[in-house]
């Protein structure tokens, strides 16, 4: 990694970005129309959009304010600006607490354990100790989101304070009562981010492991994963890592970051990019080779369900019967149309594949036309993975089912609040200009 030091910063409120933010609030209605019309024509394909793009929206929030407590747990001098990228995502957090209440309405559709529980699991999976405590988790990294952000936010408020106008002056003259002095404020900033990072990165690993095992993993209540919920708490991790690096991509020219988002950081992020992709990619062959080797009914059905017999193993496992299945081993493109077959080689092609190949050598994390669409594949690829870790546990064999008409238009309504609440944070309060103070 670079060590450049990163400019002091000082809040400049730019506003709403038109037309984006407009188009982020139509996106919104057009989102919560779907929501109440599929409510009323298919409540299970509806509750099942809802879900897995409040899966995903929330591990990438979580995902990128854990990024920003790791940039301060390890002292990283380089991000930069990708450290406020990195924050504004987070800025979801409570409202990923506010969709975790609604989707408390869904469980009877979501959940066969909603009404019978299999045995034996019973006092784990039931609705009041799994949605007490998923929303104590949110609730808990939400406390934490907004103290992490205020503290770090705080020492570039006072010019704000002072000079700004509307709502950003308000809310930076709240957020600055009590002022001390640049120096001091620094140093107080700087010491209360380094006590909440290590709390925040603690919560992500173990308490969002437990919240994925109770809002996916147990959709199959029949079916369970040691490593699933690092698999999926990493890939919110990789997916702020491609959100960053195509926010990156996308302020190279705005007022602020002129010049601060430099060929060195892109370097960087793109390095993460590339490195972080392997590791998830090492995780799902895990998980993957384990489940294949064994090949108990028990633990293959979900592979099956989402891979397709392709990668299956068809007869119980013995080593010469393991050996005989490679052995005889060809590949045929159609058997990928069973199950999800093709959804699952999407979802790999997007988020290692591609990334891995494209980003190998140093000069494509460094050219911005090479590593923004390669951030913007491996989001879209981390979309439809959320999607793949749901609708196969419900709707089993039809691969098209997540892209219908109601899906689509609940899954742009999520990308019109999470784009307009990121707009509102990083424009209005507070839009963070990396330009040195005068």
């Amino acid at each position: 990694m670079s060590s450049e030091v990163p400019a002091a910063e000082k809040a400049n409120s730019l506003g709403l970005p038109q037309p984006l933010a407009g188009l982020s609030v139509a996106l919104l209605v057009l989102g919560i129309l779907a929501f109440a019309a599929g409510l009323m024509r298919d409540p299970q394909s509806t509750w099942l959009a809802f879900q897995s793009n409040f899966i995903f929206t929330t591990m990438l929030a979580c995902a990128g304010l854990t990024l920003a407590a790791i940039y301060t747990i390890v002292g990283a001098k380089w991000c930069g600006p990708y450290r406020r990228f990195a924050e504004g995502l987070a800025a979801w957090v409570p409202f990923a607490f506010l969709m975790g209440v609604v989707g408390v309405f869904g469980g009877p559709h979501l959940f066969e354990w909603y009404d019978a529980p299999m045995h034996g699991k019973e006092a784990w999976l039931n609705p009041t100790r799994v949605y007490t405590t998923d929303l104590i988790l949110l609730g808990a990294m939400s406390l934490l989101a907004i103290g992490f952000l205020k503290a770090s936010a705080r020492p570039t408020l006072h010019g704000l304070a002072e000079n700004g106008e509307g709502f950003a002056q308000r809310m930076a003259q709240k957020w600055t009562a009590g002022w001390r002095g640049d120096e001091e404020e620094r140093k107080v900033s700087k010491k209360k981010t380094e006590r909440l990072a290590p709390m925040i990165c603690l919560l992500y690993g173990v308490g969002f492991s437990v919240f994925v095992f109770d809002q996916v993993m147990s959709m199959e209540q029949a079916w369970y994963s040691n490593l699933f919920g690092a698999y999926v708490c990493w890939g919110g991790i990789l997916s702020a890592i491609a959100a960053s690096a195509l926010l990156g991509v996308l302020h190279r020219e705005t007022p602020g970051y002129e010049g601060q988002i430099t060929e060195s950081r892109m370097h960087d992020i793109g390095k993460l990019l590339f490195g972080f992709s392997i590791f998830w990619m090492y995780l799902l062959w895990s998980q993957y080779l384990v489940i294949y080797f064994g090949n108990l009914p028990e633990e293959t059905f979900y592979l099956r369900d989402r891979l397709g017999p392709q990668f299956m193993v068809d007869k119980g496992y013995t080593e010469q019967a393991f050996a005989l299945s490679w052995g005889s081993w060809d590949f045929q493109w159609s058997r990928l149309q069973e199950g999800y077959g093709w959804v699952s080689m999407v979802v790999w092609a997007c988020c290692w594949l591609v990334p891995f190949w494209v980003l190998m050598g140093q000069r494509p994390k460094t050219t911005s036309w090479i590593v923004g669409p390669v951030a913007a594949i491996v989001l879209a690829g981390f979309w439809v993975e959320r999607n793949l870790l749901v609708w196969p546990s419900v709707v089993k064999g039809d691969m098209t089912a997540f892209i219908g008409l109601i899906p689509i238009c609940i899954g742009l309504g999520f990308l019109g609040a999470f784009i307009l609440v990121f707009l509102f944070y990083s424009r209005v309060f507070p839009s963070l200009s990396t330009a040195r103070q005068s």
